[in-house]
């Protein structure tokens, strides 16, 4: 008998960075058969997803706080900061992630790992 080897294109390591830039490809490797059998680009396309949930649902709260009479101009500060700090901890992620490293944000990890199965 005889293994057969299926060739995806793709490896491990592209396709799990590959899920941080945007919540499209996230998906399509959860639903791609090769890549969704796979723990580490699970986990990724997972942690993909919520943080681009968390990133929204921060926005939309710093939106809110914008339109408070004076303290809009705290939010003239955060807005900056917060997308800073997003923008961080997305390209931390995407560089690990394609270098073969599982780096787990702090709750958003958590859940990932859950959804992910291990």
């Amino acid at each position: 008998m005889t293994e057969e080897t299926v060739q995806t294109g793709l490896s491990d390591n592209a396709a799990s960075g590959l899920a941080y830039v945007t919540i499209i490809p996230a998906i399509i490797f959860l639903v791609v058969a090769p890549y969704n059998q796979n723990s580490n680009v699970r986990f990724h396309s997972w942690q993909s997803i919520f943080l681009g949930i968390a990133w929204i649902a921060v926005w939309v709260a710093l939106a809110i706080v914008g339109m408070i009479p004076f303290v809009n101009f705290i939010d003239i500060i955060l807005f900056p900061l917060v997308g800073i700090g997003f923008l961080i901890l997305w390209l931390i992620a995407m560089i690990n992630a394609f270098s073969g490293k599982r780096f787990k944000l702090p709750f958003i990890g958590d859940l990932a790992q859950k959804q992910a199965g291990n």
